[in-house]
Order: C-alpha cells, then sequence, then structure tokens
C-alpha cells in the first residue's frame, strides 16, 4: 500500500505502514457512513397504515356519504297534510272558563262543556243539546238566552218551516218540514248521519243520496250541522 502512494506523500507524512492501514480503513468507514447518512436522509414514499376493526380484522372503507341537504326533499315534494283532527270552538256564556278551545275532531257540546270547566251552577241547559257534535269554528252559548225569533240548535220543533235545523239532532219529522225533503229523503240523511257518525259541515249534504246541487242550494242556509 505504501509503494502506491505518490512519493511527495510519502516523504512528508513517513507513516508507518500500520498507520497508513489504519488511515485508510478510517476514510473508507468515513466515506460509507456519509453515503448511508445522504441516502436515509432523502424523501420516501411511506404507505397509509391499514385500520383494523375489533378482532384484529380489516376494517371495510367507508361509503362516500351524501351532503345532508341533499337527503331533504323540497318543501314542493313533502308530503301532503292528513285529514283535519282537531277544531276550534268558541266557549261562551255561564262557563267558568269561557274562552276559545281546540278539542279533538267528532266531539259534542259536552265535550266543549268540560274544556270550559262546566257550566256555572244555575245555568239553564234546558235548550242546550249536549250531545251534538261540534263543528269547527262553531260557537257555544251556555245559559244566556236567545235572540227573539231565533231557535236553539238542533232543536226545531216539528212543523215549523223556519230557522235552521240541527243536521245531527233533528227527527224524520223534522227534517221534512225542509223544502223538497220527504220521508225518503229524510231517511237517507238520517241513514247518511248513523253511517258517518254525524255531519261536521253543512257541504257534507252533497254526499247524501237523493240531493244534488239544485237541492243543495235550496237547503244549505236552512241547515246547520
Amino acid at each position: 500500500m505504501r509503494d502506491r502512494l505518490p512519493l511527495w506523500v510519502r516523504l512528508r507524512c513517513g507513516l508507518e505502514p500500520r498507520a497508513l492501514t489504519a488511515l485508510v480503513v478510517v476514510l473508507v468507514a468515513a466515506a460509507l457512513f456519509a453515503g448511508q447518512h445522504f441516502w436515509a436522509a432523502g424523501p420516501r414514499q411511506v404507505p397509509v397504515p391499514e385500520t383494523l376493526g375489533p378482532g384484529g380484522t380489516r376494517s371495510q372503507p367507508l361509503p362516500h356519504l351524501e351532503p345532508a341537504s341533499a337527503a331533504v326533499p323540497p318543501p314542493s315534494l313533502a308530503a301532503p297534510a292528513g285529514p283535519r283532527t282537531r277544531i276550534v270552538v268558541d266557549v261562551g256564556g255561564k262557563v267558568r272558563r269561557p274562552g276559545v278551545f281546540h278539542l279533538p275532531a267528532g266531539s259534542r257540546v259536552q265535550d266543549a262543556l268540560k274544556a270550559a270547566g262546566g257550566a256555572e251552577e244555575g245555568a239553564d241547559l234546558t235548550g242546550l243539546n249536549r250531545a251534538r257534535i261540534l263543528a269547527d269554528g262553531e260557537q257555544v252559548v251556555v245559559g244566556l238566552p236567545l235572540p227573539a225569533g231565533e231557535p236553539a240548535p238542533g232543536s226545531a220543533a216539528p212543523g215549523a218551516a223556519t230557522g235552521p235545523i240541527s243536521l245531527n239532532t233533528a227527527t224524520g219529522e223534522q227534517l221534512e218540514t225542509l223544502p223538497g225533503v220527504g220521508p225518503v229523503l229524510a231517511g237517507h240523511i238520517i241513514d247518511h248521519r248513523t253511517r258517518t257518525g254525524g255531519f261536521r259541515s253543512v257541504d257534507e249534504l252533497r254526499d247524501v243520496t237523493g240531493i244534488g246541487e239544485r237541492r243543495f242550494a235550496e237547503l244549505q242556509h236552512r241547515v246547520t250541522p
């Protein structure tokens, strides 16, 4: 190794063979260490670790989720409103808590009285039909005299030709006092009332067999639910 070095190195260094060999080994080791360090410092691609589920099994990739706003249908596609399930009635007169009440559809006058806390002590309920089915927007007045010439709801007397007649409480004879209503048509009205649970509006007269548009026009202002 000494013989291969340039002459000026051999003359200046004056190194012994052992010292020269050690120097060469150190230089080679330093070069190897520098190359390894340079290679390790370079950029490398790091794989993404897999997610393990319970029990060490590989979990499935998460599905693509749509934004929450995309799952909400526009207002125009909303389901149509169902049939009316509540009615609003105004209860006044001699009751403990007069006011406007929201009641289930098909409620009767007795239910309205109960919602208003009941009638006051001594209130006259003679002309009040507590079994009558209420209509939406109706007013129930308890214990107060009616204006002269105005019959109580649902209390038309047989043979009377004027005043509104309650479709839900009138007898066959009372219905026959209406223009164009005979025993057969009166029976159809009572059958419809029994089958459907009562009239909720005068417009339901159109569903009664034997009542057309002309007959309905004659009766709509002479009857109440």
